[in-house]
């Protein structure tokens, strides 16, 4: 999935009218130390599940079934009498989009058209990362941080809870969760430890340029 089309990013999480678990982007082992095998297995085994397992548990017999998880964010966002669907397939969108914001042996620098606009818009890589990093440690309470394309421009947002830039007109190129289970087991209460090595060591600049296009 190096080579993204955000509008049906979500192909793999679907079996018919079902939903299902899509599989890593690698061995649940392949990002340790950063992120241990344990940390994934219920990260990924127990929680990105769960949210599939409600989905699928709301959509039954719901006109919503067998819909992309993209329709269905877009369908539901802001919508009170729909927060359950919405919150679901928002985080199981979320969290497969996170799983492939990281790659073992991630890190190091982009190239092309991404630098090029990153440097534009932050001056430099590591004013990035900084700002990338600000946004993840000043979100309060569970959410995520991401790097976006908003027009011919990148930039940091940050979003509260399920909240995904798919709903903002914006163009999402990567993301880092910042939810407690992501990295608890492994960091405790050290967030910026767990947001540093992953820009660091596991974050995937070739993912995010594919879905710059």
């Amino acid at each position: 999935m190096s080579n993204c089309n955000l509008d049906n990013f979500s192909k793999a999480a679907q079996s018919g009218s079902q939903y299902i678990l899509a599989p890593l982007p690698y061995a649940n082992t392949a990002l340790e130390p950063v992120i241990t095998a344990n940390t994934l297995s219920f990260h990924y085994g127990k929680h990105h599940k769960t949210y599939v397992d409600n989905l699928n548990n709301l959509l039954a017999n719901s006109d919503l079934a067998g819909q992309s998880l993209e329709h269905i964010i877009k369908a539901t966002a802001g919508q009170a009498d729909k927060a359950a669907i919405f919150n679901n397939a928002a985080q199981v969108w979320n969290h497969m989009f996170y799983w492939h914001s990281l790659k073992p042996n991630g890190g190091g620098e982009p190239s092309g058209a991404l630098k090029q606009k990153i440097d534009a818009a932050f001056g430099s890589l590591d004013a990035c990362k900084k700002e990338f990093a600000q946004a993840a440690l000043t979100q309060f309470g569970s959410g995520w941080a991401w790097l976006v394309a908003d027009g011919d421009k990148v930039a940091v947002v940050k979003t509260g809870n399920a909240e995904t830039p798919l709903t903002k007109n914006v163009r999402p190129l990567l993301t880092i969760d910042v939810w407690e289970h992501a990295y608890y087991l492994d960091y405790q209460n050290r967030r910026a430890d767990y947001v540093n090595t992953i820009l660091d060591k596991l974050i995937n600049w070739d993912f995010a340029a594919a879905n710059l296009g």
